[in-house]
């Protein structure tokens, strides 16, 4: 489920790259979905400024990811699916939440709701990456899920403040790493009661390959938990 195309207005464009490509090397079948409304604003991402009077549909810009092949969101049905994910990028925070205005108090899109408590209900796994999992702690009440470390640690993890709204949120915070240094282990937590598995990726200032890896582990679980 993307949100956009760039990581301060719409999808991280890395952690969907990733995704897709561990899916791939996973054997998984593929469809991408976002919805069909107005991005909260266009940010220009060489000056890192909103671009005023400019408007963009997240549905159209999430198109650029898929390469056109894209549906709304509101086709999305957990009968056609083993499992859903989410890429992180600040559009999960602006155009499928409000929570990069409202925090705590944020409201999510209604078929993003919707989608998160259908595969939840149906027992299906949930894969989130970097700052979307305040979807599921917001969604799905005592989740267990990681955006990395709850300290900044002199810049290393510098949304490291959403580990507390997530508590706010009613979920539940594990501290992972983004990589261990002396191991090619790289970490995803896994809730297994819920079965939703979340890792930092772009939460951490780190080399790309440990985003990479570690977005590799999330969907290697989310796989597993298909049982399939």
């Amino acid at each position: 489920v993307l949100s956009g195309c760039g990581v301060y207005d719409g999808t991280e464009i890395h952690e969907a790259s990733a995704i897709l490509v561990h899916l791939s090397r996973g054997g998984a079948e593929v469809q991408m979905y976002a919805p069909d409304v107005p991005q909260m604003h266009v940010i220009d991402h060489s000056k890192g400024q909103p671009a005023e009077a400019e408007s963009r549909n997240v549905l159209v810009e999430s198109a650029r990811i898929a390469r056109g092949k894209i549906a709304s969101l509101a086709k999305l049905t957990t009968a056609d699916h083993d499992a859903v994910i989410f890429p992180g990028g600040f559009g999960a925070a602006k155009n499928l939440s409000t929570f990069a205005v409202d925090g705590k108090d944020c409201k999510v899109n209604r078929e993003v709701e919707r989608v998160l408590k259908d595969f939840h209900k149906a027992g299906k796994p949930i894969g989130l990456c970097c700052i979307s999992p305040v979807l599921a702690a917001k969604v799905l009440s005592g989740a267990e899920v990681t955006v990395g470390h709850e300290e900044e640690e002199g810049g290393k993890w510098p949304y490291a403040g959403t580990a507390g709204a997530i508590k706010e949120l009613g979920g539940k915070h594990c501290v992972k790493e983004a990589a261990f240094s002396l191991t090619p282990f790289y970490e995803a937590h896994v809730d297994t009661k819920n079965k939703v598995v979340t890792t930092p990726a772009f939460m951490c200032e780190t080399e790309l390959h440990n985003i990479f890896d570690g977005i590799g582990a999330m969907v290697k679980n989310v796989l597993k938990l298909t049982g399939k």
